[in-house]
């Protein structure tokens, strides 16, 4: 497969979205190309090592790798058995140690394999590669050797992460070190870099600017992530530009590096959709979910293992509706399939009551043609009545509400207090991710004894205190000093009683608790209208003519659909299940009628990454926006973090005999 620009950078050819992108290159680019001449019938080997066994299972399932030739998939630390008849393909990092291990593979008179392909991860340096030549053997049994530029894991259609759960830890920590940090960003830098490298992208590179550089402040490390980050892919895809064939030579898209500080709130309110409630309430194991089927016999019910990912329509449909209109859609979806059988309908007008969605799912079961489909439909029917009953036994609404009327100044510490000396039930996660709200926007009430106080009587124990208190190291959302239109914070008196840290957006929010919404959603906007102000976020590549051109026809689009969001004051009436119809892209109907339309016409990609974790609510608000923009935004980060790994992450900052090694993230 001939790989040119035009097969994947925004400015040509077939629209491909990134994920398929990756896939694509994995197996065409790699996996197929080491068809060649006479080994076109036979099977080979492939051989990986721990980054790139992840980098491949994200983006590609078994089934793919067999169907293009591959037999076994191999472990390069583990011993393995000779197999001289058989090609094999390396997929690695280029490190000293995978090139020592494939050169021990391939050298002397009987090499495990009879030919080998080799295909790095990343950039590999001459002296690896004046290495692999200095040894005779090995050369005439090479049959490839090229960089791939693929270092990143395609965790979603819009989204990929580095691979940096310590991120948090090595460059938001109470012991920063410049080392440690400077080591961390060269990595993330060309680990993005590869993204850019595999899209054939070049894009014009914004960053948050550090936020104190007058001669009176000294500027942290923290302070300068973004500039740094910036400088280092820079550096990166100044090589690209010479290096790789069709690199683009001017701006085809736009990137824009943030970090945790940005937004404190974002990893720690709760959020309403059905993909960020199941992995915030469900003790998942990354996307897997451990279903309970019901015996039909009557016998002990049988566990099964599902991944709740993109090949599941249900999910796919689903996964950033709303708690309760994904619980109504899926009521309904049971209800026309029983309406349609007619041995459903004779036992349901037996019975003569109106049917739960959990009477449904039963004869649903129970019926003759019980098939795959509705295995599916009656999964998800069992997620969604657990997700509800743990919202009602937790108080979750009552919590939800609160959190948001803090975040946009409708409530204070008043309410707070009030809510944590009556709400017995309240669980203390709960409680705990309140005060984490409560001390971005109030940080002055936690000095001291204040916060001693706070913490008596939230029922927390010192341990949960310690990420209350963190979270003043990723910055403050309050800055009373700072206020540009487009800057990352809100001017307000600090004498007020309530603060708002959100201003309310025009578009109706078609379900209560859906108001919040990320900082990152204004910031996209403002960069797509070209409304970002360079003081606050340089950048570091003037951009061409041509570019500017095409920015400015996405503008034109853009504002043709809606005027700028405006602060709205009026106070809704929120209901828990308004009627649906709505068409402001986050309803399950809205994604779903846009998802598939004209992607060919879509503009040049907009990148935002984030250093020190994103969220769902942050993926989210991509797939909502490139419907909204036509513009694919895709979001990147050191790591995916739900609720729960983002306060352990952030108690771990202070805590110099812990590690994040010790987590099951």
């Amino acid at each position: 497969m001939s790989y040119s620009d035009s097969d994947s950078s925004s400015h040509g050819g077939d629209y491909k979205n990134f994920r398929q992108i990756t896939r694509e290159r994995l197996l065409y680019e790699m996996l197929r190309s080491a068809k060649t001449g006479s080994s076109k019938s036979t099977w080979k080997v492939l051989i990986m090592d721990k980054l790139t066994v992840k980098i491949m299972s994200y983006a590609c399932k078994m089934a793919d790798i067999t169907q293009e030739g591959v037999s076994l998939v191999e472990d390069i630390f583990r011993r393995r058995q000779p197999l001289p008849s058989m090609d094999a393909i390396y997929f690695i990092q280029p490190t000293k140690e995978n090139v020592i291990m494939f050169l021990s593979d391939m050298s002397g008179k009987s090499p495990l394999y009879k030919k080998a392909f080799v295909f790095f991860s990343s950039p590999v340096s001459k002296e690896l590669v004046g290495h692999i030549k200095k040894d005779s053997s090995v050369l005439p049994r090479i049959g490839g050797l090229r960089e791939m530029n693929l270092e990143f894991f395609a965790i979603d259609s819009q989204g990929f992460i580095t691979d940096h759960e310590r991120a948090l830890e090595d460059l938001f920590g109470d012991e920063e070190t410049s080392r440690k940090g400077d080591a961390c960003l060269n990595v993330v830098a060309s680990r993005i870099a590869t993204v850019f490298a595999s899209l054939r992208e070049f894009p014009a590179v914004r960053y948050r600017a550090a936020k104190s550089l007058d001669a009176s402040t000294m500027t942290t490390l923290r302070d300068l992530i973004p500039t740094k980050l910036a400088a280092g892919i820079w550096n990166c895809l100044a090589k690209h530009k010479q290096s790789i064939e069709n690199f683009p030579q001017t701006e085809t898209c736009e990137l824009l590096i943030l970090d945790r500080s940005i937004d404190q709130i974002a990893p720690v309110i709760h959020e309403w959709t059905y993909d960020a409630m199941c992995h915030d309430l469900l003790n998942m194991e990354g996307n897997k979910y451990v279903h309970v089927i019901p015996s039909k016999s009557g016998g002990q019910p049988e566990k099964k293992d599902v991944l709740l990912e993109e090949h599941d329509p249900i999910w796919l449909e689903l996964r950033h509706a709303h708690i309760a209109d994904a619980s109504e859609r899926l009521h309904d979806k049971m209800t026309n399939f029983l309406s349609k059988n007619k041995a459903a309908q004779l036992q349901g007008k037996r019975d003569g009551a109106e049917l739960s969605t959990r009477d449904l799912q039963k004869m649903v079961q129970a019926l003759p043609q019980y098939s795959e489909q509705i295995d599916k439909l009656s999964l998800h029917v069992e997620i969604a009545r657990k997700l509800n009953d743990l919202i009602r036994e937790q108080g979750l609404r009552e919590l939800g509400q609160l959190e948001q009327d803090l975040v946009f100044g409708d409530a204070g510490m008043k309410d707070v207090i009030k809510y944590l000396s009556t709400q017995e039930e309240a669980s203390r996660e709960g409680k705990l991710r309140l005060l984490m709200i409560l001390a971005t926007i109030y940080p002055e009430k936690f000095e001291g004894e204040k916060g001693q106080n706070l913490m008596k009587l939230a029922k927390l124990s010192s341990d949960d205190m310690t990420a209350v208190n963190n979270m003043s190291l990723l910055g403050s959302a309050v800055d009373a000093k700072k206020n540009t239109p487009g800057g990352f914070t809100l001017k307000f008196d600090l004498h007020k009683k309530k603060r708002a840290v959100r201003k309310e957006r025009q578009e109706e929010a078609a379900w209560q608790l859906s108001r919040f919404y990320p900082m990152i959603e204004e910031l996209i906007e403002k960069l797509s209208k070209g409304e970002l102000p360079k003081e606050d976020f340089p950048c570091m590549n003037d951009p061409s003519p041509s570019f500017h051109g095409s920015t400015s026809l996405s503008s034109a689009a853009t504002s043709s659909q809606g005027q700028a969001a405006q602060s709205m004051r009026s106070r809704r009436t929120p209901t828990w299940a308004k009627p649906r119809g709505s068409d402001d892209g986050y309803s399950s109907d809205s994604v779903l009628r846009h998802a598939s339309s004209d992607f060919r016409k879509m503009g040049q990609r907009i990148f935002v990454f984030i250093v020190g974790g994103a969220t769902r609510s942050e993926l989210k608000v991509c797939h909502k926006l490139s419907t909204k923009l036509k513009r694919e935004v895709i979001l990147g980060s050191t790591s995916l973090d739900d609720p729960p790994q983002f306060i352990t992450k952030l108690k771990l900052l202070t805590a110099n005999d812990l590690s994040i090694d010790d987590l099951q993230i």
